[in-house]
């Protein structure tokens, strides 16, 4: 029999197609076949990777394999410090890598762990209890408050059962159950007939047939899809592989052009080679992968303080490059409880808004009160009839337990100054006629001096045929028809806004009243209407906002019916004139191709199942785009997986969304993801400032030593001064550029483009122009000293020393490619100016304590000398400045003459256009 067809059929002929007496339940020994022929009722677990992987997978990078070479080639030629120190570096990395990515893929096994590990069912006529593992297609399962749905089932029976279906479908609002056929097209999220694993029984009781076990249920499928999900390379990794494979085709060239230079002056071919080769080694930026994994590490740690907590290293840059946010609508968008928006009582309507910071009510009247009469002066019945009509309990913070409608009603009980347990203790309950499908209402009789009172609440269409008068703030009138019109319409203006409408009246009963149903709920007294709603959280909408000035698409993406999805949408500033809201079954029609063209126009996907939700990501993965997609629920961790990046809640999160999520936001703020979206787009302007900083590190000492073999002079640096520069003059400036403030305009500029290169023509032109500045200063210094003819040693000293200067000053104009350099800004940032101020007394002490010339070769420098390389070394940081300069003021000339102190948000010295377009 067909699973998919369990819902549309009735219960009994469900049960008769399973082979089961509905009374007696399966016997023992059909129940021991079907488990050996259908296996436990247990999800497939995969094995989680193994440590081992974890740590092979830190050097699978090509920039790292390129320093592993080179580490290889050094020892190779004898030069066992300059291997043992990127040998050091590339380990550095790894451990660090290592230790943020140490984790088990746990989302299916935190898939099991939702399972009940007891169930319920009836065997050979009598009740049983056992592991839920052992139940089997053909079970009936016995369900009462508090229990764990075991496996997918059809009701057979239901007495005002309620289901928690959240971990599944991500809706906080109980589904009432029924046994009642319906269509076969009906989602799984509607399938009010069936129970399914995982889910919670939160009131009334049961029976269900059992259908599907293990990995046939919709928690199994969900488990399969995680497992078909595939976040592929994040943009860092593949621009991290395009520069390693530049890397890799400049020392080669390095190589070719210093042996044919070499050649043609006549060098032995062994020594050539190993001239050539020792350059091509000092051409690699050793220090690049552990500039980026610390600049991600501490990227993780400021997260962490704006409660974004990072699971995965590579995805604090991954967010910053989003393009769209696919986001859950409950719990995210919204507070995740209903909660009373409108009140609409015959004379007057309010407007219900929380206290910042908290969940209490305030009371806003929408109009002036009619006929003189005050505005509130309904409320107060309305309230006491909403408080008397309760079974659920409101907590000193407004917390509550029980019913959400029921607290929520409660919740505004209190704004208008009555409180549940006062009502209890004045007027004691008589009688309860509880809720049920057909009637639509529910009814509590209390004592009133010495009679009764019926409080009745329920859906308008059931309670306002059978109200006869209305209280107004004047007394109690008839309703006629032109007043049950009006009410009647503004029930339906409210279900049009997507509010929860519920009716609320009272009744007075003679002593000798029959307390049934048909004799109580009559003649009514309609006291108003309420709105509630799942109300958008307060700071949502800024969020929403930052995000569009940000240009980050925000896309809903939500079970919830359509009408209610679109009216939060709107009212968040979501949706677009144009823009589409799309329902999970045209989705079913329509295909892959067609939905990855169509997918920039829906902006609200509305009644999508888990399917649904990967699709949508990989649509927009398809139209180019990386993704955010965020979540709570168990239906939500195929698409988290798939996404470029995934974003779990962590107050309300399920730990299977947990599991799935690259990053976990522990206070399940939207505006929590866009700061997360700000530094991840810090990071990676950082990383881009320090690579610039580094390459043109490289390319100075490179064509210091390829000029100086060229022209027939000595070499102007010896190996232990590249080292020296390379590791800790280059090196400590490039870590403090890439852990340096995030810009505060970065959040101004659109996000790039996931194609685009961190190493494009405007990049490459800022390390040449740098590169080059540094060098001829540094051979300028060099042939002076040569001149002066006091030895090359000496003169290797001056070349060295100014090297290193002019590199400690471009490091402080580094710091803001778009902006002047600005002392204020620049002594802002603390570990920017330690480093340069330690590396300048660090290579001062190189030059006058004499154990540390003697190891260095360097000579002891005079004022004099002093002052001169330090003139030098001035010019490479003035001619940065002017570049920035120049570009600014074409930048404002492009602008239509904009000029002013700041830069253009979308300026960067790094591109010739805002950055990644």
């Amino acid at each position: 029999m067909s699973t998919l067809s369990c819902h549309a059929r009735p219960g009994a002929d469900v049960a008769a197609d399973l082979g089961v007496d509905l009374a007696r339940g399966l016997d023992e020994a059909e129940a021991r076949l079907r488990l050996e022929r259908d296996g436990p009722n247990a999800l497939r677990v995969e094995r989680g990777t193994p440590w081992w992987r974890i740590a092979a997978r830190q050097f699978a990078s090509l920039v790292v394999l390129v320093l592993v070479g080179a580490a290889a080639l050094s020892l190779a030629l004898g030069e066992t410090i300059d291997a043992a120190a990127i040998a050091a570096i590339v380990l550095l990395n790894a451990v660090i890598g290592f230790l943020q990515e140490y984790r088990s893929e746990r989302a299916v096994a935190a898939l099991r762990r939702l399972a009940a590990p007891r169930a319920r069912v009836v065997r050979s006529g009598a009740a049983r209890i056992l592991a839920a593992d052992e139940v089997v297609r053909g079970d009936v399962l016995l369900l009462d408050a508090g229990d764990v749905v075991a496996a997918d089932a059809r009701l057979v029976e239901a007495a005002l059962l309620r289901t928690d279906e959240a971990p599944l479908t991500g809706e906080s609002e109980p589904v009432a159950k029924s046994t009642e056929p319906l269509p076969g097209e009906t989602p799984v999220a509607d399938r009010a007939n069936c129970v399914m694993l995982g889910t919670h029984v939160v009131a009334g009781s049961g029976r269900a047939v059992v259908f599907a076990t293990g990995a046939a249920t919709e928690m199994g499928r969900i488990a399969e899809l995680i497992s078909t999900a595939s976040p592929g390379d994040t943009p860092l990794a593949v621009q991290l592989d395009s520069i390693a494979r530049r890397l890799l085709w400049a020392s080669l060239g390095i190589v070719a052009v210093v042996f044919a230079a070499g050649l043609l002056r006549g060098m032995p071919p062994e020594e050539l080679f190993l001239a050539a080769v020792s350059l091509a080694v000092a051409a690699i930026p050793e220090g690049l992968p552990a500039v980026v994994t610390v600049a991600l590490a501490l990227g993780v740690s400021r997260m962490a303080a704006r409660r974004a907590l990072v699971r995965r290293l590579p995805a604090v840059e991954t967010l910053g490059a989003a393009e769209v946010v696919c986001t859950d609508k409950t719990g995210t968008l919204t507070a995740g409880e209903m909660a009373p928006r409108r009140v609409v009582l015959p004379d007057a309507v309010f407007h219900v808004a929380a206290e910042a910071g908290s969940r209490r009510l305030r009371m806003l009247p929408a109009d002036d009160a009619r006929d003189g009469a005050p505005a509130d002066a309904g409320l107060r019945p309305l309230a006491e009839a909403a408080a008397g009509c309760s079974d659920a309990e409101l907590g000193g913070d407004d917390s509550g337990t029980g019913d959400p409608t029921e607290v929520a009603l409660l919740r505004l009980a209190r704004a208008c100054g009555v409180e549940r347990p006062a009502v209890e203790r004045e007027r004691p309950r008589v009688a309860l006629l509880p809720f049920d499908a057909d009637r639509k209402r529910m009814t509590i009789v209390r004592r009133q001096g010495k009679g009764a009172q019926a409080l009745v609440k329920g859906a308008p269409e059931s309670m306002l045929a059978l109200c006869s008068g209305v209280r107004t703030a004047r007394g109690v009138v008839a309703l006629d028809v032109p007043g049950r019109a009006k009410m009647e319409e503004a029930a339906l203006l409210l279900a049009d806004e997507a509010f929860r409408v519920i009716a609320i009246a009272e009744r007075d009963l003679a002593d000798d009243e029959t307390l049934d149903a048909e004799h109580v709920e009559r003649d009514l007294v309609l006291l108003g209407l309420v709105g509630l709603q799942d109300p958008p959280r307060p700071e949502a909408r800024e969020a929403v906002a930052r995000c569009r000035r940000a240009g980050v698409r925000v896309v809903m993406i939500t079970g919830d019916h359509p009408a209610t999805a679109s009216a939060i949408a709107d009212e968040l500033g979501i949706r677009d004139p144009g823009d589409e809201t799309v329902v999970g079954s045209t989705l079913d029609a329509t295909s892959d191709d067609e939905l990855a063209r169509r997918i920039r126009g829906i902006a609200v996907h509305a009644r999508v199942t888990p399917e649904h939700k990967l699709r949508i990501v990989r649509a927009w993965k398809r139209a180019g785009a990386v993704v955010a997609m965020t979540g709570d629920g168990v239906n939500d961790a195929p698409a988290l997986e798939e996404a470029s990046i995934g974003i779990a809640m962590g107050r309300s999160g399920t730990e299977v969304a947990k599991e799935a999520a690259d990053m976990v936001i522990a206070d399940d703020d939207f505006s929590t993801i866009v700061a997360a979206v700000e530094e991840g787009r810090g990071i990676w302007e950082a990383i881009s400032r320090a690579l610039a900083f580094l390459l043109s590190g490289n390319a100075a000492e490179l064509a210091v030593v390829l000029v100086a073999v060229l022209v027939g002079w000595p070499l102007p640096l010896l190996p232990i001064h590249m080292l020296w520069i390379n590791l800790v003059t280059d090196g400590l400036p490039a870590l403090a550029l890439a852990t340096g403030p995030v810009d505060p305009d970065v959040l101004l500029r659109p996000p790039r483009r996931p194609e685009a290169s961190m190493m494009d023509a405007s990049f490459v032109r800022l390390v040449a122009l740098v590169g080059t500045t540094v060098a001829a200063c540094t051979l300028a210094g060099f042939a002076w000293e040569l001149r002066r003819g006091d030895g090359v040693d000496h003169a290797r000293s001056a070349a060295f020393a100014i090297l290193v200067l002019c590199q400690m000053l471009v490091a402080l104009g580094m710091r803001e490619s778009g902006r002047p350099l600005s002392l204020p800004r620049a002594l802002a940032d603390a570990r920017l100016v330690a480093i340069v101020g330690a590396s300048l007394a660090i290579q001062a002490a190189l030059h006058q304590v004499p154990a540390l010339r003697r190891v260095f070769g360097t000579y002891e420098a005079s004022a004099a000398e002093a002052g001169a390389w330090l003139a030098l070394a001035i010019v490479p940081l003035v001619v940065l400045e002017s570049a920035k300069a120049i570009r600014r003021r074409n930048l404002a000339a492009a602008e239509g003459g904009r000029t002013g102190p700041g830069p253009n948000p979308g300026e960067s010295l790094l591109s010739g256009r805002p950055p990644g377009w």
